[in-house]
């Protein structure tokens, strides 16, 4: 499985761009968003890609974030969305705009892309509004494509006395407040003010303690009475 390429673009077309790593050309697909966000020929890209296997058919499809790539994946999984639907959902919403439109019900967004009628819209928000959540939560964890991260190690801390009752806790506080910044995050990038994601976040969080989980409920907080 080719999971991810970098390389340097020897052209761009209407859907899709050759991609060449280290002398070898790969065509790969790609939405109007993406498509736009590349460089023009000559210039370097990383893509996370998917390998769509048939038949009489391989294809590589190219996304520059995981989110949109794990977008793509789940709408290839409705029911008569194939590839290239899924890649004009995601060109005419863009990932961000997926997951709003999911979060509210609202299949008109979906509907908006090229191809999509109403009943296969309708049908999108009904199978994947449950799993917008987990794909939302991943907004704040996914890695660059830019660039790499440093690594910096941190001092070893001094030897103390063991508390077997202490580290348990203090991990699970460190995992519960990456989760409510990764649900704070995802309802930010919705369209939310932070101050009201904030306290949809904070009440959720006393029921709630993965990222995913947090999401549904600042959600249903957050719907209109």
């Amino acid at each position: 499985m080719i999971g991810k390429l970098s390389g340097r673009i020897d052209y761009k077309a209407g859907d899709h761009v050759l991609l060449d790593v280290k002398g070898v050309g790969y065509v790969v697909h790609v939405s109007d968003r993406t498509l736009m966000a590349l460089p023009g020929p000559g210039g370097m890209a990383a893509l996370y890609t998917e390998l769509l296997v048939r038949e009489d058919l391989l294809q590589l499809f190219g996304f520059t974030t995981l989110m949109e790539k794990e977008w793509h994946r789940l709408l290839n999984s409705v029911q008569g969305v194939g590839a290239k639907a899924a890649m004009a959902i995601l060109g005419t919403l863009g990932p961000d705009g997926v997951a709003r439109a999911l979060a509210i019900g609202d299949a008109g967004a979906i509907r908006k892309a090229p191809g999509v009628g109403p009943k296969l819209a309708q049908r999108v928000v009904m199978e994947l509004k449950d799993k917008a959540p987990a794909v939302m939560a991943m907004g704040g964890t996914a890695p660059d494509l830019d660039g790499e991260a440093e690594v910096i190690e941190a001092p070893e801390p001094p030897v103390e006395a063991p508390e077997p009752a202490a580290k348990p806790k203090a991990s699970a506080r460190r995992l519960s407040q990456q989760a409510q910044a990764d649900a704070l995050s995802a309802l930010t990038n919705l369209g939310y003010g932070p101050s009201e994601a904030a306290q949809a976040v904070a009440t959720a969080a006393e029921t709630e303690t993965e990222a995913p989980a947090l999401i549904r409920a600042a959600l249903k907080l957050l719907a209109p009475k």
